[in-house]
C-alpha cells in the first residue's frame, strides 16, 4: 500500500485515518514517512495532533525493561537533520524512561541525557524529554554521562524540554522548549521494534 504522510497531512485527512495507515506500514516504511516531513508539515502535525495522548509505554513497552530502545528522528534545525534518541526503561518503576541522543554531532555536542516522564503540562504533550534531569548511571553501551549545562552541550541541551505528542502506534512528533518557552523547532520519532 502506498501511503504519503504529507499528501494525507495537507489534505486535512482525519488523524484516526493516518494513525491507521501509518500502523499498517512496515517498520522501514513508517521510518521513511516519519522522515519525509520538513519543517512545514511537522508543525502542522504538532498542531492537529494537539490532545493525542502518548505514554511512557508507547515509548519503550513495558516488557522491555532494561532494553535499548531506538527511536529514528527528523528535525526541523537547518542542519543535522537525521538523528536518532535512545531510550531504556531502568525498572519496572513504570515512572521514569533513561535516555540520550545519538547522531552526527554528539562527540561535539555531548550525547544530550535526559529523563523522560509524564509530563505536567499536559496542554502541551503528554511525555516530556526532561535534560534538566540526569539518569542515575549509564547503562552498559551506553555513552558516559555528561552535565547538558557545560561546554558546547550548553548550547543544544541546557534548560530543555522536548514535549511528545501521539500520531500513531509508532511515531510521535515533538517541539523543543527552552527556558519554559516554545522554540520554533519540531521532530519527529519513530520506535524500532
Amino acid at each position: 500500500m502506498f501511503f504519503n504522510l504529507s499528501r494525507a497531512l495537507n489534505e486535512s485527512l482525519p488523524l484516526d485515518e493516518i494513525a491507521e495507515a501509518l500502523n499498517g506500514l512496515s517498520a522501514e516504511d513508517r521510518v521513511q514517512q516519519s522522515r519525509s516531513l520538513g519543517p512545514k508539515d511537522q508543525k502542522l502535525l504538532w498542531q492537529r495532533c494537539e490532545g493525542r495522548i502518548v505514554t511512557l509505554e508507547q515509548i519503550v513497552p513495558d516488557d522491555r525493561v532494561g532494553d535499548t530502545v531506538r527511536h529514528l528522528g527528523r528535525n526541523t534545525l537547518p542542519a543535522f537533520k537525521i538523528f536518532e534518541k535512545r531510550f531504556m526503561r531502568p525498572s519496572i518503576d513504570h515512572t521514569t524512561l533513561w535516555g540520550f541522543n545519538e547522531g552526527p554531532t554528539r562527540k561535539l555536542v555531548g550525547p544530550g541525557y535526559f529523563v523522560c516522564r509524564q509530563s505536567d503540562q499536559p496542554e502541551i504533550g503528554s511525555v516530556v524529554i526532561d535534560y534538566e534531569m540526569l539518569p542515575e548511571q549509564a547503562p552498559e553501551g551506553w555513552p558516559v554521562i555528561k552535565p547538558n549545562e557545560a561546554g558546547v552541550s550548553r548550547l543544544v541541551y541546557a534548560y530543555m524540554h522536548d514535549y511528545l505528542r501521539k500520531v500513531s502506534e509508532h511515531i510521535t512528533i515533538g517541539r523543543a522548549y527552552r527556558k519554559g518557552k516554545e522554540s520554533p523547532n519540531y521532530f519527529t520519532l519513530c520506535r524500532l521494534d
